[in-house]
């Protein structure tokens, strides 16, 4: 039976593109016949397209990613999908490294650049914490401005929503507004 080719792409925001990805699958030596791209960070495994894919592969299948930090940012997560896609069957293939888990070298391997995925993550986190911290000392840092809000325009969708007239969830669509911030509002003008 021929094995069947699936690509995962990952980018951490909707503002990335994952064209050099998507190009990487195309410079690939086997085809691939599907492929799945989220768009939000991969500090944990709940994200839509991986769950899509994981459901969709079939024994036999082998997933295909540009490198293995695209996969998951830490081991657990690396190691946990891995075990998922051995349990179908399923063979991965990291472009960028060069590794199949198929082999005992590429488990082996996996394991390795997992973890260095993952002190690439921690190391990223705490440069951006000390970076915030010398900022805040200098007086330069005073954490996101407060997005203004019409007072009038929120008290009036709030009177509606008090008399009854609208649910809370209607009075944040037509403010535009999360529920945290509208109760934080609501606590702030007294309503």
């Amino acid at each position: 039976m021929a094995k069947v080719y699936i690509g995962y792409a990952r980018v951490s925001t909707e503002e990335q593109n994952e064209a050099r990805q998507l190009e990487s699958f195309r410079t690939f030596s086997e085809p691939i016949s599907k492929t799945f791209i989220d768009k939000c960070s991969g500090k944990n495994m709940n994200r839509p397209q991986l769950k899509a894919m994981l459901e969709y592969v079939r024994e036999g299948d082998v997933v295909v990613v540009s490198d293995f930090s695209r996969l998951a940012r830490s081991t657990k997560d690396m190691l946990q999908i891995v075990q998922d896609l051995s349990d179908k069957g399923v063979g991965l293939i990291s472009m960028k490294e060069h590794l199949d888990t198929d082999t005992p070298q590429g488990k082996f391997m996996l394991t390795v650049f997992a973890a260095l995925a993952e002190l690439e993550r921690a190391t990223i986190l705490q440069r951006q914490r000390e970076g915030i911290e010398i900022a805040k000392a200098d007086g330069k840092y005073k954490g996101r401005k407060p997005i203004p809000v019409d007072e009038a325009l929120f008290q009036s969708e709030c009177a509606k929503w008090k008399a009854g007239d609208q649910t809370a969830k209607e009075t944040m669509q037509h403010l535009n507004i999360k529920p945290n911030r509208f109760y934080r509002l609501v606590k702030r003008f007294g309503i």
